[in-house]
């Protein structure tokens, strides 16, 4: 049985915005793990559906497509925001 993880998109570090952060990805997990290439040393494997990430709008859509295709699933819960609240005339401190 494969086994899928279910999160939540996060913020893009490079970018001040919030876009597409309320998106729920579900991605498979590797059956096999990864070996390294005897010529280049690569890590890699024939296990393909580790490479799958498909997006949903919200959990229970992301729960449904799991159950409907068989998936054991278990959902990474999104970290909780901390504002860094600031002001201007700190800087002159």
């Amino acid at each position: 049985m494969k086994t899928a993880r279910i999160y939540q998109r996060p913020k893009n570090a490079m970018q001040s915005g919030r876009a597409r952060t309320d998106q729920w990805m579900l991605e498979l997990e590797s059956v096999t793990p990864q070996e390294a290439d005897p010529l280049t040393g690569w890590n890699g494997g024939g296990d393909t559906s580790n490479q799958i990430r498909i997006g949903f709008p919200t959990l229970e859509a992301a729960k449904a497509h799991a159950e409907r295709e068989g998936y054991a699933y278990h959902v990474v819960p999104a970290p909780e925001r901390k504002l860094k609240l600031q002001a201007y005339a700190d800087n002159f401190r």
